[in-house]
């Protein structure tokens, strides 16, 4: 597909983004009208848009699924860190069930973010920003004037720490769920820090007191049915700037990750969350985590849900140096990258949008 600004002149490009961003009802106020042919700001290049033909048989394979055993006294701390650690290793994703949020947490979190985004338009609205100093707010791609093409996708951002909003910042329809859930899969992730310590062996605090969990944000995605997916994506190929991600996602897929060059279908497993690394963990270890570019597909059906929590340091909130960790590092594994703080290498993050890689900026 050719560069979509071959066929619209700059100014009608970027009348149709401000029309876009204007209208407040984001990509499902485009479906709500009925379209049947999705705006030129939608398409996708080339390297996008998934492949017609389908990988190897060797590669139809699925990321690892870890039990982390809140019910089973029978399965061992040691199983769970080695699992952890091969799965960070090499695939830079896994799957957690067993994981201590009741599955009722779960699905209510992912009604909550359905009725919040098919609220009246009237009411949602109200909601719309590109403000980053808001703590709560609805918008359809945070990179709408930067992007080189828009994804099929609008989100309800929470800033839920290191202060969260007041109770009435956050909508009616997702209120109560949106506080409970945070405070879920915050402790879930103290107990994922432990794991991936303890994977990199290191004491189980030693993340933790490096404040990888001081920042939490929700990404409360809402990816409406798409007339014709195969001209866009839901999400475009990216990594998360973050330490970590745990992602909830409902039933329809469209998930992928990036495996040998290959991309691979995170296929949804009933009450299971998903986990990966973002840059920042894969900077802190020098490598023995990978962070895996991954993107979502437009699908013909949905909509689809998704709930991402990254933890991080936000960008505004502390000035402390990451690199990678001293007690890793020995005369056979120096440092591979430079040092940085969050807020600049988020900034640089900004600045790619996914074109390079930020760690290849900060390789020594």
């Amino acid at each position: 597909m050719e560069h979509p600004t071959s066929t619209l002149q700059n100014d009608d490009w970027e009348r149709e983004l401000k029309a876009f961003d204007d209208s407040k009802a984001g990509v499902k106020g485009l479906v709500d009208k009925g379209v049947s042919k999705i705006p030129q700001i939608f398409n996708a290049f080339n390297d996008d848009i998934p492949s017609k033909t389908s990988p190897p048989q060797e590669f139809d394979l699925q990321i690892p699924v870890i039990d982390l055993g809140f019910n089973d006294a029978g399965v061992q701390r040691k199983d769970i860190v080695d699992k952890v650690r091969e799965a960070s290793k090499n695939f830079g994703f896994f799957q957690v069930v067993n994981h201590g949020i009741p599955k009722e947490i779960l699905n209510e979190m992912k009604e909550g973010i359905r009725r919040f985004h098919e609220e009246p338009y009237d009411v949602k609205k109200e909601y719309y920003s590109r403000d980053r100093s808001k703590k709560v707010k609805f918008s359809s791609n945070f990179d709408l004037y930067l992007a080189k093409a828009a994804n099929w996708r609008d989100t309800l951002l929470c800033i839920m720490a290191p202060e969260p909003p007041q109770p009435n910042e956050f909508p009616t329809a997702c209120r109560e769920i949106t506080i409970c859930y945070s405070g879920h899969v915050r402790k879930l992730g103290l107990t994922l820090l432990e794991l991936l310590s303890e994977a990199l062996g290191l004491k189980s605090k030693h993340l933790e007191e490096m404040e990888c969990m001081k920042g939490q944000l929700l990404f409360c995605h809402y990816y409406p049915a798409c007339p014709e997916p195969e001209r866009t994506i839901g999400t475009k190929a990216h990594t998360d700037p973050t330490f970590f991600t745990i992602l909830l996602q409902d039933h329809i897929g469209g998930l992928q990750v990036l495996y040998q060059n290959h991309w691979i279908d995170v296929k949804p497993v009933e009450g299971a969350l998903v986990i990966n690394m973002g840059d920042l963990i894969q900077l802190i270890s020098n490598d023995k985590f990978k962070s895996v570019k991954h993107r979502v597909l437009a699908n013909n059906v949905g909509p689809r849900i998704s709930v991402a929590c990254f933890f991080t340091t936000l960008r505004n909130e502390s000035d402390r140096v990451y690199g990678p960790i001293k007690d890793l590092l020995s005369k056979d594994n120096p440092p591979i990258y430079k040092e940085t703080t969050v807020r600049d290498f988020t900034i640089q993050f900004d600045l790619k949008l996914g074109a390079s890689s930020t760690l290849e900026y900060l390789r020594i």
